[in-house]
């Protein structure tokens, strides 16, 4: 059978606001916004930073319900600053008659604090 690839959903233009090289790795993302854009915790994630074009794979780390907060944790604090913005991007496997059918959420932030946000269906 095959398969496609899908964005399943995606925040666009988090910033960065906090970084921890000594923590064992993951990004940690509101989870307001996790909810928002149909990403679990520990989801596999791809985040692309729009300041400095690096691109990176991880999972989403739940951080604290309407606190703002996204964190550069283990490696990932060496691929940014805070005050950077991020696309956070997740995937599914999808069969092709449920990939045409998909109508991923995008969360766009609408301010540095991350706390302002519309969710769009793609």
């Amino acid at each position: 059978m095959l398969l496609r690839e899908m964005m399943s959903g995606k925040i666009h233009g988090i910033t960065v606001t906090d970084k921890n090289v000594h923590y064992t790795g993951s990004l940690g993302v509101d989870l307001a916004l996790l909810e928002a854009a149909g990403i679990l915790p520990n989801e596999k994630i791809q985040v692309v930073n729009l300041t400095n074009g690096q691109r990176m794979w991880t999972y989403a780390l739940r951080g604290g319900s309407g606190t703002g907060e996204c964190v550069l944790n283990g490696g990932m604090a060496l691929k940014g600053e805070v005050g950077d913005r991020l696309l956070i991007i997740a995937y599914v496997q999808a069969d092709d008659e449920a990939a045409r059918a998909m109508r991923p959420k995008v969360v766009v932030i609408g301010g540095s604090d991350n706390r302002r946000f519309e969710v769009r269906e793609s």
